[in-house]
């Protein structure tokens, strides 16, 4: 698509996407769902803490009241507390306004569904249309006109259902939260608050442009700094919109995605709530999270390197758990997308039912030693299919004898092929990886 990707309508706020973008797809949208069926359509949206997020609100909301739709604001919200709402409050779609972990001058559009997922590539492709012009849509007049509605019962809903979540008391603990300066400023401190931790929290002073600055999931140093200057129990950090969440042990060591996956997963399947025993992780997640897994019993089905594809598996075969290294975790039987505080209150459930600290829930776990190497390339499908480069994929996998793995593959917005090794130790990882970087000389740029 021209201007969707796979999370989105994202870009350079006023350069890559401007405001005028943004009324347009409010009008498209307050049209399709409303006037288009002959009735009032009802519209969620909800913003992150950007200085532009203020600004794109109100183009969305100016565009859906223009085309006889109600706009609910929820104001400053997670992205995921937008697609709740929607199911929650009944609304034909949801819009969140937010470029996730991108600096303060992105921002983004994403669209959500009825049902709570990312909104169907169709009607995508026919918002495109109307902002190039291929379509028109008539304007709202007279009492057809839309309005807008203060919506902030929906966030305090949301904020209810993260509570109402946890069957389990947090009293006594000592609990870290980096909230990115965004969207989980708004939400995360009251929900461990009322779950009676004794909250230590950091960088929840947005002012529009700190938001992911040295800060969150993205910097997690500084959380794991934190933790230990503190001496707290565990800490856990968002990103910019509070769909992500990584995790740090008391010890001050990084618990990323793959490490929650275990312990949510080893955890939800000795209590049989672990659908199939199958956990749903991305094909770049750790070789160790495979063996970890194989070692208790517990199936995994990868997918490609994105949430849309875990979300895609989930919803096909039922799975409740799945997600990436990234932090971006999906608990099928509570929600419909990842949720940075959701998944903290899973790790939590863990922690307090197994009355384990959260490092000796990962010990299980040896993450290995990973190489990452980038070449730029003239054709990257041409690079990708050369029987040459297969054969030195399949040659450099022999060198691991069964003991790691060599992933290989093109990059779907720059000319690239990404060759990632994983191996016991970092030698092996460099001497596999050289056998495919020199299969890949021919193609390089």
């Amino acid at each position: 698509m021209k201007y969707f990707g796979t999370d989105g309508f994202r870009g350079r706020a006023n350069e890559t996407l401007t405001v005028d973008h943004a009324f347009k797809i409010g009008r498209f949208v307050g049209w399709y769902y409303g006037a288009r069926k002959e009735k009032k359509a009802r519209i969620v949206i909800g913003k992150d803490t950007r200085r532009s997020s203020y600004m794109f609100e109100s183009a969305l909301i100016s565009g859906l009241v223009a085309s006889g739709a109600d706009a609910y604001m929820l104001h400053v919200i997670p992205t995921p507390g937008v697609c709740f709402e929607v199911i929650d409050g009944e609304f034909d779609c949801g819009i969140m306004v937010s470029a996730s972990h991108n600096p303060y001058t992105d921002n983004g559009i994403k669209l959500v569904n009825r049902d709570g997922y990312k909104m169907d590539e169709d009607v995508l492709e026919k918002i495109e249309a109307f902002i190039d012009g291929e379509v028109d849509v008539p304007l709202a007049t007279g009492d057809a006109i839309g309005q807008t509605v203060d919506y902030m019962v929906g966030r305090n809903r949301y904020i209810a259902h993260l509570i109402s979540s946890a069957n389990f008391s947090l009293q006594g603990m000592r609990i870290g939260l980096d909230c990115a300066n965004g969207s989980a400023s708004s939400v995360a401190k009251p929900v461990f608050d009322a779950l009676g931790a004794d909250v230590h929290i950091i960088n929840n002073s947005p002012n529009g442009f700190n938001i992911n600055v040295d800060c969150g999931s993205t910097h997690i140093q500084n959380l794991q700094t934190f933790v230990v200057r503190n001496n707290l129990d565990v800490g856990f950090a968002y990103d910019g919109d509070a769909d992500r969440c990584l995790a740090v042990d008391e010890n001050g060591h990084l618990v990323d995605g793959d490490l929650i996956l275990y312990v949510c997963g080893r955890y939800l399947s000795k209590y049989g709530r672990l659908v199939k025993d199958t956990v749903v992780p991305t094909v770049m997640s750790n070789y160790g999270l495979f063996k970890a897994f194989d070692e208790i019993g517990i199936n995994y089905e990868t997918t490609a390197v994105g949430d849309r594809f875990v979300y895609a598996c989930m919803r096909e075969k039922g799975y409740t758990l799945g997600g990436e290294q990234s932090g971006h975790i999906i608990f099928g039987d509570l929600e419909t997308t990842g949720d940075g505080i959701m998944t903290s209150l899973r790790v939590m459930e863990a922690v307090r039912t197994e009355r384990e600290s959260l490092s000796t829930l990962c010990r299980p776990v040896t993450l290995y030693p990973q190489q990452l190497d980038n070449v730029q390339v003239k054709d990257r499908v041409a690079a990708e299919s050369d029987p040459a480069v297969a054969e030195a994929v399949k040659r450099a996998e022999e060198l691991l004898a069964g003991n790691g793995r060599v992933l290989m593959r093109a990059s779907g917005t720059e000319p690239l092929i990404r060759v990632l090794a994983e191996a016991p130790t970092r030698e092996e990882c460099r001497a596999a990886n050289e056998i495919v970087l020199a299969a890949l000389e021919a193609h390089r740029a």
